[in-house]
This record gives structure tokens, sequence and C-alpha cells, in this order.
């Protein structure tokens, strides 16, 4: 008998859902690589938003090896999980918070905003979608369709806001493993599918680029061969607009 039924089970409904990801987001994903490709093309930027632990997309992809420089992570202490994560929750639920902090990335037209959130209903990640509507960027969200339509009641998602709707299929309260003998649940699964999601985006946009004869911003793994030329080379050409380089 195995020691880990629990674990491999989760690991098995995890890959289940990566292998769903093509056959339930094959347009969108197609729509947001494009969306990518032409900001690439138009020296623009991709910026990654996202509260509490959706945070994480954002530095999944910013300075990532194999990843865009194009990346520019909105980051917010206040809205993030290291220096308080009760907090974080309730600024997320405050009209008017993302305001000032939009001030300091100008997001624009030859910009896409990718926002993330799995519930896709607090008032932060609304008004981000809303703010970057208004300043002619392609808006794309990674949320969980089933999840955010449970929890909207009269409210709007982002969902409903955004150009490009990339579904991470989690079930509503993210966790898929029940505990016996109690209603609760473990194993989140928005993460590593919405990390997935992410960056198949960037490969495709990234290939695309370099087959047509575009050169794309790749950095490279520290310890590779010529990696710290072609990364100084990618660093000069976007710290100036990307504060966290």
């Amino acid at each position: 008998m195995s020691r880990t039924p629990t674990a491999a089970a989760y690991l098995a409904d995890l890959a289940a859902r990566m292998g769903r990801l093509l056959e339930h987001n094959a347009e969108a994903i197609a729509a947001a690589a494009d969306a990518v490709e032409r900001a690439a093309r138009a020296d623009g930027l991709v910026y990654i938003f996202g509260t509490g632990h959706s945070h994480i997309l954002a530095e999944e992809a910013h300075y990532r090896a194999g990843g865009l420089a194009l990346v520019v992570p909105i980051l917010a202490t206040a809205l993030m999980v290291h220096e308080g994560a009760a907090a974080s929750t309730a600024f997320e639920r405050v009209p008017g918070v993302v305001g000032p902090i939009l001030e300091h990335y100008p997001v624009g037209p030859r910009d896409v905003l990718v926002i993330v959130s799995n519930s896709g209903v607090n008032v932060a990640v609304v008004e981000a979608a809303q703010l970057g509507k208004a300043r002619g960027a392609t808006v794309v969200t990674i949320t969980s369709e089933a999840y955010s339509r449970r929890a909207a009641g009269d409210r709007v998602r982002v969902a409903d806001i955004a150009d490009i709707v990339l579904d991470n299929g989690a079930p509503p309260g993210d966790a898929v493993m029940s505990v016996p003998g109690s209603e609760l649940r473990v194993g989140p699964v928005s993460t590593s599918v919405g990390a997935a999601l992410l960056n198949a985006v960037f490969a495709e946009a990234a290939v695309r680029l370099s087959a047509s004869g575009a050169q794309a911003p790749i950095y490279l793994s520290a310890n590779m061969p010529g990696a710290r030329e072609v990364n100084e080379r990618l660093i000069a050409r976007y710290r100036a607009r990307n504060r966290h380089l």
C-alpha cells in the first residue's frame, strides 16, 4: 500500500488539470500570445498584478530564466503576504487602494496588463482591470470561472472586464482534496495551474517572435554559458521602465 495516497491523488488531480488546459483555453492562450507578441514588437511591456498569493505569479515571471525580459511585476507590500497576510486580505477589499499603486507603473496602449485572481471579485483586482482598460492596455486575466461566478453575487468580476480570460479550472475554494472526517479541503491548485498558463503564453509568444526573425528578449539562467552578457544587455534595455530590476 502506498505511504502517500493523498499526495499521489493530489498530483494526479493536478496533472489531469494541466492536461485539460489547452482543451479549455486554446483560443484564449492564442489571443494572449498575440497580445504579448504585439507588445514585444511595439517595445511595450507586460505588467502582471495579483493580490495575496496571486502576486506569486508576478514574481514567477519576473527576471526568470527562460522568461521574457519585457515582464514587469506590479508589487505592493500592502497587498502581498510576506509582511502582513491578514492585512493584505483586508486591503484588497478597500476601494481606491490600487490607483496610487498603478501611478508607479505607466501601463499604456502598447502594453499588456495580466491580472491574476482566482476568485476574481475583490475590489483591488477589479479596479486594476478597469484602470488598465482606461489606459488602453490589453487586459488579460488568469482566474477561475467557476469560483468567480459563485463568489460574485451581484458584483463585477475581473472576467467581465478583461479582454482575454484564461480559466485555471480551479474549484470554488481552490483546494481539491477532502480531509476525512471533516468538511475541510487541502491541496490548492490555482498557483501551479496559473504558472503553467502564464508560461505557456510567454513560450508561444517568444517562439513566434523568433520564427518571424525578431529577437525575443529571453533571459538565460545565470549559470549557463553566456548568460551574463545576454542578461546584462536585457537589464540595460528594460531597467529604466522596470523599477524591480
